[in-house]
């Protein structure tokens, strides 16, 4: 029995120093990477494909840059207190670029943050497993998915299909096309250009869609929430707008 207070003495010392570092690792943050790294892809058609699974992103149609040159750039911050060190890597192959990050064990604790910067005239397709999205600058297509995060995408013509499983949707563009939906968010759409058609649709949360002056086919709904139509309204517009929440406020109105 008398050696029985040391063991436990030491055992609650090690946890006490386990929970300590744990405390310690808490808080990791892309943004304090001082050195980031650094990667130039060779891209050989007109669509670009992202695959990441635990990253935000930032993603620019970049004027500037060299033709058929997708340029990445990423922030990473990470520690593991029991289990294997953390890990980040990148892959482009068939014009399919692909960031994992894979963080693991008791205690981890890991941040990272890609931008990626692709030549005008390519169209752009993002499928990210956890974490936000960030575009702007696209005169193409652009289509959006993300798990978990939200998305927003700014300065852009081209027709936009944005997709949140859980988080916020928006769009502030002069895109005639746009489809903007979240499973768990609100979505706002601000058109500084008449659009041809826009779908923007949540199930859990408000809906807003800005619009210029003009008259609009509209078709608006919510199951539970207010609806305000406030635009000019023409059925035989061509001009579509679908805007509708199972759980949230519904608003079609004109831009300040």
């Amino acid at each position: 029995m008398a050696r029985s207070v040391p063991v436990r003495a030491t055992a609650v010392l090690g946890g006490v120093a386990l929970l300590t570092a744990a405390l310690s690792a808490c808080g990791a943050s892309a943004k304090d990477d001082k050195h980031p790294d650094h990667r130039s892809f060779a891209l050989h058609g007109r669509t670009l494909t992202v695959d990441s699974d635990n990253s935000g992103l930032e993603i620019v149609a970049a004027r500037g840059n060299k033709a058929g040159t997708v340029e990445v750039t990423r922030w990473f911050q990470g520690s593991v207190v029991v289990g294997g060190g953390p890990t980040v890597r990148w892959s482009f192959k068939d014009d399919r670029l692909v960031l994992r990050v894979h963080c693991s064990g008791f205690i981890a604790d890991c941040s990272a943050r890609h931008r990626i910067e692709v030549p005008r005239g390519i169209s752009v397709k993002v499928d990210n497993g956890d974490g936000s999205v960030r575009a702007q600058g696209f005169v193409d297509p652009l289509t959006v998915r993300t798990s978990d995060g939200a998305v927003r995408v700014t300065d852009s013509a081209g027709p936009l299909d944005l997709r949140s499983d859980d988080g916020s949707v928006r769009a502030e563009v002069s895109s005639r096309r746009v489809r903007a939906e979240s499973s768990d968010g609100s979505v706002r759409v601000e058109l500084s250009t008449v659009p041809d058609r826009v779908d923007a649709g949540s199930d859990d949360g408000a809906v807003t869609v800005a619009l210029p002056r003009a008259a609009y086919r509209v078709r608006a709904g919510s199951d539970d929430g207010a609806v305000s139509v406030s635009v000019p309204r023409d059925d035989k517009s061509p001009h579509a707008v679908s805007a509708h929440s199972s759980d949230g406020k519904v608003t079609v109105r004109t831009a300040n």
